[in-house]
């Protein structure tokens, strides 16, 4: 693909400033979550990484099905970005973003051109400290999903995480049985996508319709 219209818009809209909380808050799961979308200085850090690259002619991201086997897990069987804990051998965020990525679906990091970050966002239940990096590969990858960590690998067109009518809202039932009321999520592939990443994704597509 060499329609790169697309990849120099975000670029663009991302180095002249954020939407920020706004857009994330547009998908927030409930009110008194807006009381801790900044970080506490002992939380934990992590890097996502927000993967453009071409398919049949057409833009997509990437997403995976966290696995639903690991007890630690406190995100287990969501959806998500690629991404995981900083490592003191990273030496920047972004790396965590990259090696993450190449670790989860095999995507090669050495292949992503990085376009610029959304705004971090806190996760209170796992004390963690998002950054989330938007990037780009014109090659189009082979995913391979890292068995004990990704259920599934999701291939959304750009398309249709910009359409409006993939924004819907209903009650979450969440482990043990605690039901969240109204919550706003993307349909995307036949899954519902909350919580964090919907609020990342939520900028995204402002930076997308810019």
């Amino acid at each position: 693909m060499k329609d790169l219209h697309l990849i120099k818009k975000i670029e663009k809209t991302l180095s002249n400033g954020l939407p920020g909380r706004e857009a994330q808050l547009r998908m927030i799961a409930h009110s008194a979550r807006a009381e801790h979308l900044s970080a506490p200085p002992n939380a934990n850090r992590a890097g996502v990484l927000a993967l453009l690259y071409p398919k049949q002619s057409e833009w997509h991201i990437v997403l995976i099905e966290r696995g639903s086997s690991n007890p630690n897990d406190r995100h287990r069987g969501q959806i998500s970005f690629p991404g995981g804990r900083y490592e003191e051998e990273d030496q920047h965020i972004s790396n965590t973003a990259l090696r993450e990525a190449e670790e989860e679906v095999g995507v090669d990091a050495g292949s992503v051109q990085l376009l610029g970050a959304l705004t971090d966002l806190y996760i209170p239940v796992s004390n963690f400290r998002v950054d989330p990096f938007v990037g780009f590969t014109e090659i189009t990858p082979q995913f391979v999903p890292q068995e004990d960590e990704v259920h599934d690998i999701l291939e959304v067109p750009v398309r249709e995480l910009i359409r409006p009518d993939n924004l819907k809202i209903k009650d979450l039932v969440i482990r043990e049985g605690y039901k969240l009321k109204d919550v706003p999520y993307f349909n995307l592939m036949d899954k519902v996508v909350w919580g964090a990443t919907a609020m990342m994704l939520s900028e995204l597509v402002e930076v997308i319709n810019g």
